[in-house]
C-alpha cells in the first residue's frame, strides 16, 4: 500500500472480515482496492492466492469466541517449545529433518505418558483433552 493511512485502512477491514471468517468479503475487498493506493499489486494478489488455498484452514474467531472455544495458538506454541525449541536451538546445533521429527515423536510420547504403551504395544492413545484437564503437549 501507497501510504501508512491506505494500509492501516485495508488492514483494519480485512482483519473485520477474518474475524468474521468473511473469506470471499476479505478477497473482494482486496480485489477492491485501488491500483493507484498500492505499491505491489502482485503482492496483494499473492495476498488472495493465500486466502483461497487456506480457506478452509482459517477459523471464524467471532464464532469460535462466543462458543467459548480456543482462538489462539498459544498452546501449540507451547508445545512446540516443549517438544522440539528447547532441545534443538542451542549454540553449534544442527538436525537433520529426520533427526528433528524423530526427537519430536520421542518427546512428544514422553510428554503425553505415552511412552510404555508406545514401548510395550506399539500404540499410541489418541483423544482429546476435556477443557479441564491439562496436558504437557
Amino acid at each position: 500500500m501507497k501510504g501508512k493511512q491506505a494500509r492501516n485502512k485495508a488492514l483494519e477491514q480485512v482483519l473485520a472480515f477474518l474475524w468474521r471468517g468473511k473469506i470471499d468479503l476479505a478477497i473482494a475487498y482486496l480485489r477492491g482496492l485501488s491500483k493507484d493506493e498500492l505499491k505491489k499489486p502482485e503482492e496483494i494478489e499473492q495476498l488472495i492466492g493465500y486466502f483461497e488455498r487456506n480457506r478452509s484452514f482459517i477459523p471464524g474467531s467471532a464464532l469460535r469466541q462466543k462458543l467459548e472455544l480456543r482462538i489462539s495458538s498459544n498452546p501449540v506454541e507451547k508445545a512446540n517449545d516443549l517438544v522440539v525449541s528447547d532441545r534443538q536451538k542451542h549454540n553449534g546445533m544442527s538436525w537433520s529433518v529426520s533427526g528433528s521429527t524423530s526427537l519430536a515423536t520421542v518427546t512428544s510420547i514422553y510428554l503425553n505418558n505415552e511412552h510404555m504403551n508406545w514401548l510395550l504395544k506399539r500404540d499410541i492413545t489418541f483423544q482429546f483433552n476435556t477443557p479441564a484437564e491439562k496436558s504437557a503437549a
